[in-house]
């Protein structure tokens, strides 16, 4: 009888230059076997190799890594089209497409081409070009790769428990009828801003539109963007240094449409019964920096068109206080509440990663650290899967210092550890990270290179352990 498999990865031979695609499945593997406790089986085929139709078949994800070697390939696309045929008698199949380099939207598949893209690559602004990630753990890498990464892991992680029939206990249900929330398109400064959002509100029991890829046909594009604001409750809007992508025969960016459209709705309910149902809020970057003239315009003119301005809200702050103003206007609405991540404490939080083998040994850190006027969060491991993963997540949005402790375990364990604290924002986190550190057991030396240079490194006698574990608290104070 064929296996099961959990996630089929198919690519074109040449997209795994510098074994770029090898890296991708580890990865994969690593992220979702932490997130549901159990290593999925991925298998990884390219289109030099002979691909059974059981693979297919037996497949729940297919993940197509889109490049124009992809769309070039026949047997890539026989492959892929043959999948989709599949998925389309099946409740259980699903894909997730991935794009190594960009491919634009009428280039791809007819069958994919409206489906939300997972974008793995790096533009240099500077120079315009497109560039891959060749240190996976680059302060670059941390804020775009592995931001995508979360939300590709995410994805997979809650099509796979649906599929399985299983329940996702971190889902919160809403007590009312659901209401839409169109959260706009960004330039791409502002990309990574825009998904923590988007992933926050999906977090918690959100329709987020658009919930598709845009078309390009500025017609079907724009009755699009009023049919989801028109379903929508709330709509926001992130505004940078990037004007954004101005579609064929247009005038206007996608950005710039979506306001307008949205100003168009608040001016017809103004003086209706219905104005209490739709509102805008509008953000503007207080760190604009080579902004082109156009986009100058643009922000200008939000902000003196009194006409655009009925039911909007402008706001130029820091981002986390906008993020607090949304929570604020949506709880005011009688939505879907965010949860709090305050403990009730005014204490700030250390949360001690550690392994189940390590309890003992964390004990006097913990005292060390409770002594030092701080609250200590721990992980737990008695109790079903998914609400160890529950507490874990909790953890993860609630703690203002993380500490790993290195004991019994090995550097992949640590390195996993260090990626949880990078997937933070995607689960909701709300504020900003006061420290990080990797401490050792007594005697131990830690190799400073095995890990980023923004992780404190802890290790030594145990004096000394003790003396610059001090030292760290009172710096994250």
């Amino acid at each position: 009888m064929a296996k099961n498999i959990d996630i089929l990865i198919f690519y074109s031979q040449p997209d795994n230059e510098s074994l770029w695609v090898d890296n991708f499945k580890k990865f994969i593997e690593l992220m979702v076997t932490q997130v549901q406790g159990v290593k999925p089986n991925v298998l990884q085929k390219s289109d030099t190799e002979d691909i059974d139709k059981n693979d297919l078949e037996n497949s729940t994800i297919l993940i197509p890594i889109l490049t124009s070697s992809f769309l070039a390939s026949g047997v890539c696309l026989d492959t892929l089209e043959s999948y989709v045929n599949l998925s389309s008698k099946s409740k259980n199949k699903s894909i997730f497409k991935v794009l190594k380099y960009p491919v634009p939207i009428n280039d791809q598949p007819s069958k994919i081409k409206n489906l939300l893209g997972y974008e793995f690559y790096q533009i240099n602004y500077e120079t315009g070009e497109i560039e891959d990630y060749k240190d996976f753990f680059s302060t670059d890498a941390e804020k775009n790769y592995w931001m995508r990464m979360v939300d590709l892991v995410y994805d997979i992680d809650e099509y796979l428990i649906s599929a399985k029939g299983g329940t996702n206990v971190i889902e919160i249900k809403p007590s009312i009828e659901r209401k839409a929330i169109y959260l706009a398109e960004t330039g791409h400064d502002l990309v990574i801003q825009k998904n923590i959002i988007r992933r926050e509100l999906q977090r918690h029991g959100y329709n987020v539109y658009p919930n598709h890829t845009l078309s390009t046909n500025l017609d079907d594009l724009k009755n699009n963007i009023s049919k989801e604001i028109e379903e929508s409750s709330l709509s926001i809007h992130l505004i940078g240094n990037s004007y954004g992508e101005i579609p064929e025969g247009s005038e206007r960016s996608v950005v710039d449409l979506q306001n307008k459209i949205a100003a168009e709705k608040s001016s017809k309910i103004a003086k209706s019964d219905a104005k209490k149902d739709f509102s805008r809020l509008i953000w503007i970057s207080p760190n604009l920096e080579n902004i082109s003239e156009k986009q100058k315009a643009f922000i200008e003119n939000i902000k003196r068109d009194t006409s655009s301005l009925e039911g909007a809200e402008i706001l130029q702050n820091p981002l986390e206080d906008f993020k607090n103003i949304i929570r604020e206007e949506l709880i005011e609405k009688n939505l879907i509440g965010f949860k709090n991540n305050n403990t009730g404490s005014d204490k700030k939080h250390v949360y001690i990663m550690h392994n189940k083998a390590d309890e003992k040994e964390v004990v006097k850190i913990k005292s060390q650290i409770e002594k030092s006027g701080f609250q200590v969060l721990l992980p737990e491991f008695e109790g079903e899967l998914l609400e160890l993963r529950q507490k874990h997540i909790d953890n993860l949005r609630s703690f203002d210092v993380a500490l790993i402790y290195k004991g019994n375990v090995n550097d992949q364990w640590v390195q996993m550890k260090i990626l949880d604290i990078l997937k933070a924002p995607g689960f909701g986190r709300d504020k900003p990270i006061l420290g990080k550190a990797i401490i050792g057991m007594p005697g131990e030396i830690i190799n400073q290179e095995n890990y980023n240079n923004d992780v404190e490194i802890i290790s030594g006698e145990e004096k000394k352990i003790s003396e610059s574990l001090q030292y760290f608290l009172e710096s994250a104070k």
